[in-house]
Formats: C-alpha cells, structure tokens, sequence
C-alpha cells in the first residue's frame, strides 16, 4: 500500500473515532462511526487474499447494520423528544435499539458472532486496530448513554460477554480467534462496570489496550498465528517468550500482573454496590479466559514441537522490526500493579 494512502487511512481512522468523541449530536456521532468503518475496510483487505477479503466483507455487512440501527432509533427518539443531543434519550425503544446496536458495534455478546471469523482473516497489525482502536468510538458512546438505559440489559449483556468469551475460546488453536475471544470477555467486564462508575470502565479499557498490544505486537514478532508454532519459540528467542506468558497471564488477570487490577476493582465495587451473585458469575467466567492463557503460556514454554515446521526459520534472518513499543507496552503489562491506590484515587 502506498504511504499516502496509508496516511489518508489512519488520518481518516483518527478522524472519526475524534469526531464521535467531541460530539454531543446523534448524526455527527453517527457520521464519525461511518468514517471509522470506511477507513478501516481498505486496511483490512490490502493484502488481495481471499481470507481478508470475506472477513473485509462480513465486518462491512455487520458494521452497517448497527449504524443504520443507530441513526434509524436517533431518528425516532428526535420524531418524540425533537432533540439531536445524546444524553436526550427518553424514548425507551429508541435507547434499547441504539443499546444494541452499539452491542453489536464494539463485540459484544450475543451480538459477537463477527468478531472471531473477522479477526482471523486479518493480519497481526490490522488486528490489533481491530481489537484496540475500533472499540473507542463506540464505547465512548455507550458510555454517554448508559445511565439512561435499563440496568437489567447492561448486566445481562456484560455476563453473557464474559461467559461467551471465556468459552468460545477453549478450543481455538488459531491466536487471532483466541484474541477476539479475549476481547469479548474483556469488553464484558468494562461494561458491567460501567452503569456504576464510569472512571473504572475508562481505566479497564486502558490496561486492555496496553495488555492487547503488548501481545499482538509479541506474536508479530514471533511471526505466530497457531498456538503448534508457538512450541518452537523458546528455542528462538527465550526472554520474548517468558514476557510472551507473562503478558498471556496479565490478560487473564492473575497478580502480581498489571491484569489483576482491573479485575479486582471491578469485583470489590460490584460487591460495594449489593451484587455478589454477579461479582461470583463474573470471577468464575474470568477462569474459562484463564484456561485458555494457561493453555498458550503451556505450549510457548513447556512443550517442543515434535515435527519440523513447514514455515520460514525467522531465527535465521536478520528480525528488522522496531521493538521499542513492545517493551515499552510489556513493561506496563507486567509492572503496573503497584500502581492501583492511584488508579483507586483518580476512580473517585
């Protein structure tokens, strides 16, 4: 792809995910979603494969329908109230529709069932956008509006996300479908949280997109897909692969990892707020994640591959890739536990 195109692209990606953030207009959201998904698509079939060219096509279809949901339920809470603005949604079935299609926007569960066929047929540095950056928009959104929708579908929405997210990955070998999974589960976890304190949701998102690109930038190294070339890894690079489990760890929330603070947060306001069945459905889904961690972390460090691998021998070539946001992100990943009493006090 030409870099000004690929300038023009991610100008246009940042252009839309600001405008939607700035705005307190149901259209100019809407107008910024549409520029987000425009400007991402060229992205994610630039590599002409088949492969990317349906996941390409199945997240256009999928993306659409939630945006002409949104403006088609703004539209009839502006036909009722004759406001635009965000935080003026009184229409119940206007809020429960632009609820859902939000849902459907960012991931999650019941309205996942894009996300893992997509990501699998994108390459490691689309995927991360997909998993990280696609997400802001939305949320920022949902979010705003929140606190005018029923309570009973947010929860629901949330434990649902953590359950399918947790077991949709159990038997997944490929590491992008692992990863959308991972994804599902941990936008479950910003969203139960947020009907109560808005400031944790914001903080859950930032150690997600911190764990998240530490990770894929981690498999970009390794040039791995499937968990089987993830056995041969610690012959290659040793100190990746014990920040590789790490950071696996991280993301399924075990201390003393950055992960666990979040988590923990979550669950003492859930347990603060008289929800402990909820807080227990959410620990417990958090394990399903956990296994599947602890299945990877297995294979990179514990086993070696018992056939030769019928792919290049990267250990042999000169690796020209820039590792200053790997380290500066698996840092951050494995050392900001500490940090929780300031993470505490800026939730306030």
């Amino acid at each position: 792809m030409s870099p000004y195109t690929l300038t023009i692209l991610l100008s246009s990606l940042g252009l839309g995910t600001t405008l939607t953030f700035m705005t307190s207009h149901w259209l100019l959201a809407w107008m910024g979603l549409e520029i987000n998904t425009l400007a991402i698509l060229p992205l994610m079939a630039q590599h002409h494969h088949p492969r990317a060219v349906e996941a390409t096509t199945k997240y256009f279809l999928a993306q659409a329908a939630a945006a002409a949901t949104i403006l088609f339920a703004s539209t009839i809470n502006a036909w009722t109230t004759g406001e635009w603005n965000i935080l003026c949604l009184s229409n119940s079935v206007a809020t429960t529709l632009i609820t859902m299609a939000l849902a459907l926007k960012v991931g999650l569960a019941p309205l996942h069932f894009w996300m893992p066929p997509v990501m699998q047929g994108l390459d490691l540095t689309t995927g991360l956008i997909m998993a990280t950056w696609q997400k802001l928009a939305p949320l920022a959104l949902m979010i705003q509006i929140i606190p005018l929708t029923n309570p009973q579908l947010i929860t629901t929405l949330a434990l649902l996300s953590v359950i399918m997210g947790g077991w949709g990955g159990l038997n997944q070998t490929q590491l992008r479908k692992i990863m959308a999974y991972s994804s599902i589960a941990h936008l479950g976890w910003m969203i139960v949280i947020a009907q109560f304190k808005p400031q944790l949701t914001i903080l859950v998102l930032s150690t997600y997109i911190v764990m998240t690109a530490a990770t894929f930038l981690t498999f970009k190294l390794m040039y791995t897909t499937k968990i089987n070339t993830l056995a041969t890894t610690w012959s290659k690079m040793p100190i990746i692969t014990t920040t590789a489990a790490l950071t696996l760890l991280s993301l399924g929330g075990l201390p003393p990892l950055t992960g666990f603070m979040p988590k923990w947060l979550i669950l003492q306001e859930l347990t603060t707020q008289d929800l402990p069945l909820t807080a227990t459905i959410m620990a417990l889904s958090a394990l399903l994640s956990l296994y599947f961690y602890l299945r990877l972390c297995y294979s990179m460090t514990l086993t070696i591959s018992p056939n030769t691998n019928n792919s290049s021998a990267p250990w042999r070539l000169q690796n020209t890739q820039n590792t200053t946001l790997l380290a500066l992100f698996t840092m951050s990943t494995l050392m900001l536990l500490p940090l929780t009493p300031l993470a505490q006090a800026l939730t306030i």
